[in-house]
């Protein structure tokens, strides 16, 4: 296929303040690889301007335009943390709104090849004028009719750490949110899924056609991991690590019951578990039944801390009953730490099983056996596994490994647009 730079108008979420991991790292990422490939990236963000990492800020070939959206911490509607997801999504739709006028003008003047929306499948800033005759992709997260398949499966659990109007305004939303992703979402030429798993979801649940796919992982940045000691042996005692939010769908009930039966068993191991509730889900209540013979919570830590946290793990976890991606398992993985993950998490796909266990769901006994056996290939060789891990981050989820795929797809799409 002949290479050419592509003017690409980026829609949708954006980098952070600081460099850090989540949905923001990962749109740093893209960006500077694209544009290190020599693509031209116009980047309208539907919030006030705010800083950006330095790398972006100094980056050719990336501009931004910014809305004029005032969200604010502190004010009156975001006082809890219900109020702060719903007034987020309603500000973030609204500031799409107005960065159209913005993107329409500017294509008039100097025309876009593409437009690439990430992270999310109901951004609004697409201008109407433009929805048939410029490609657009979607790169997204996750979708809302999986985060709401199980919130309703595990209502049970919802509601025993939270009252029943916040779970019936929860559930509402959410509702809301998958009729207007199921429309939204047929506009996409080209959907860019996390892992097969999620795309296999997307297939089903919003009947995307399969050929209007194409399987992605997404980025990590690897220096924030190279100071991890690939060398050091297996912790004493080792460390099991839990690492995300705290809130449906993260099997947080399943590793209680791994920690209960690791100190049944007489495992000599740690579980340390470490995140906080997101904005619209809170299961820490449920933490205070791990057993404190070999259990913490240790609440939440600042992006920054993370790469820290995993130096001193030999285990992650990642129960989750719906998990697109699960950056953590790539970020884990760079720092030499094995993981114990169920089928639904994207990220353990096309891992080297010598470095990651799987297991189904909801299968607590699978799951202490995973980390049972990883345990001991650490204690047998640990450097070897843990630069197997390494290995397998920088094969899978190297920034430029990433970017390139992300590029020949976009490539191809306005080829066979022309």
């Amino acid at each position: 296929m002949p290479r050419r730079s592509l003017r690409i108008a980026w829609i949708g979420s954006g980098p952070g303040t600081q460099e850090s991991g989540g949905a923001p790292g990962v749109a740093t990422e893209l960006m500077l690889g694209l544009a290190g490939l020599g693509h031209q990236i116009d980047c309208y963000l539907s919030g006030r301007e705010r800083e950006i990492p330095d790398r972006l800020a100094r980056a050719d070939g990336v501009t931004f335009y910014w809305g004029t959206g005032e969200w604010r911490w502190g004010s009156w509607y975001n006082r809890t943390a219900l109020g702060s997801f719903v007034s987020g999504l309603v500000t973030r739709g609204l500031g799409s709104l107005r960065v159209r006028r913005s993107l329409r003008d500017r294509h008039a003047v100097n025309p876009y090849d593409v437009i690439f929306q990430f992270n999310s499948i109901e951004a609004l800033a697409v201008p109407r004028s433009l929805r048939h005759s410029l490609p657009l992709v979607i790169d997204a997260g996750t979708h809302s009719k999986g985060e709401l398949r199980h919130l309703l499966a595990e209502r049970s659990l919802a509601l025993q750490c939270q009252p029943a109007p916040v779970f019936a305004l929860t559930v509402g939303v959410m509702w809301l949110r998958v009729l207007v992703q199921r429309r939204l979402i047929r506009a996409a030429r080209l959907l860019v899924c996390i892992s097969t798993v999620f795309r296999d979801h997307l297939v089903r649940d919003y009947r995307v056609p399969l050929e209007n796919t194409v399987v992605i992982p997404n980025p990590v940045r690897l220096e924030r991991f190279a100071a991890a000691d690939l060398t050091r042996a297996l912790g004493a005692p080792p460390t099991v690590l839990v690492l995300g939010r705290i809130s449906a769908r993260k099997g947080i009930e399943d590793v209680i019951a791994m920690a209960r039966r690791l100190h049944d068993r007489g495992i000599d191991a740690r579980v340390r578990v470490v995140g906080g509730p997101s904005l619209w889900s809170d299961y820490t209540e449920l933490l205070s039944d791990l057993p404190p013979e070999n259990s913490e919570f240790a609440g939440r830590i600042a992006p920054a801390k993370i790469p820290e946290e995993l130096a001193r793990a030999d285990v992650l976890v990642q129960a989750s009953t719906y998990e697109p991606f699960g950056l953590t398992v790539g970020e884990a993985l760079a720092a030499g730490v094995l993981v114990a993950a169920t089928s639904e998490v994207g990220a353990i796909e096309n891992v080297d099983r010598a470095v990651v266990a799987e297991m189904a769901p909801g299968d607590v006994e699978g799951l202490t056996s995973a980390v049972v056996e990883l345990l001991a290939r650490l204690a047998q060789d640990a450097p070897g596994v843990r630069a197997k891990a390494r290995a397998e981050a920088e094969r899978l989820f190297a920034p430029d490994v990433v970017c390139r795929q992300v590029s020949d797809a976009l490539l191809a799409l306005v080829v066979s647009a022309v």
